[in-house]
């Protein structure tokens, strides 16, 4: 039986709002039984925040069905330095996360500068994480996207957010969330799945259909995000199949 691996934002959603098809795809799932895992680049929610915010949509979905960036991020960081220390720039999501694997929160030398998705970003956080990646801290960001939807259009991303830091230290940021290949095994390892057996539905081909294709998944590209149809052409990479949404899109 196929497994399915799937993004939220522009997948599922747009703002607060469920995208068209979105709540019968993922019944379908659930009805069917099968094995599915929202993967998500966006770090700075909780599953438990996640799963109410689906709920307030009509979605029910329960919490061990998401999988964040702040959450592969803080595994990452676990099997590099347990117990360690962060200066976080980021939200709720990312210092939950990192909590729950033991990592202690400081601005007093910590091991790891990490940067997640945030709206309260600002030049005395970016000064201070200049001085401690200069000062030896390695530096962490929770994914590489630069940009995300949003209702009332794009808005900026953790790499891009990243820039500033790594251009005036000259340190690039170890990017942990898609496509890195990292996130997608724990995915799938969380899933109990192969990837031959799974597939990925994206709205991203830079991180959604690139990390599926990295991983050997089956891919499929729905365009509700941000990847236009147009554009898709423009890549030396093609996923499996494109759909308008997941409304679209039987089961396998």
């Amino acid at each position: 039986m196929t497994n399915y691996i799937l993004d939220m934002d522009g997948v599922l959603y747009r703002g607060n709002q469920l995208i068209p098809g979105a709540r019968e795809f993922i019944e379908r799932l659930q009805a069917g039984g099968r094995r599915f895992l929202f993967l998500t680049n966006n770090s700075q929610r909780t599953p438990l925040d996640f799963q109410r915010k689906l709920q307030r949509m009509g979605l029910n979905v329960p919490t061990e069905h998401y999988f964040t960036s702040a959450m592969a991020t803080a595994a990452f960081l676990h099997s590099q330095k347990p117990d360690g220390s962060a200066f976080v720039i980021g939200e709720a999501g990312l210092s939950h996360a990192l909590y729950q694997v033991g990592y202690s929160i400081t601005e007093v030398d910590p091991d790891y500068v990490v940067l997640g998705d945030t709206p309260s970003y600002d030049y005395t956080k970016i000064v201070t994480a200049v001085k401690l990646v200069l000062g030896g801290a390695r530096f962490i960001a929770t994914n590489p996207d630069v940009s995300g939807p949003q209702e009332e259009g794009i808005h900026p991303a953790c790499g891009a957010l990243a820039a500033p830091i790594e251009r005036v230290t000259g340190q690039q940021a170890y990017y942990v969330g898609k496509p890195n290949p990292l996130m997608m095994r724990e995915a799938l390892r969380r899933l109990d799945a192969h990837s031959e057996d799974s597939v990925m539905i994206g709205d991203r081909m830079d991180t959604d259909i690139l990390a599926g294709l990295g991983a050997g998944m089956h891919t499929v590209l729905v365009l509700t995000g941000v990847t236009t149809r147009e554009e898709v052409g423009r890549f030396s990479y093609q996923p499996n199949r494109v759909v308008d949404s997941l409304a679209d899109l039987e089961l396998e």
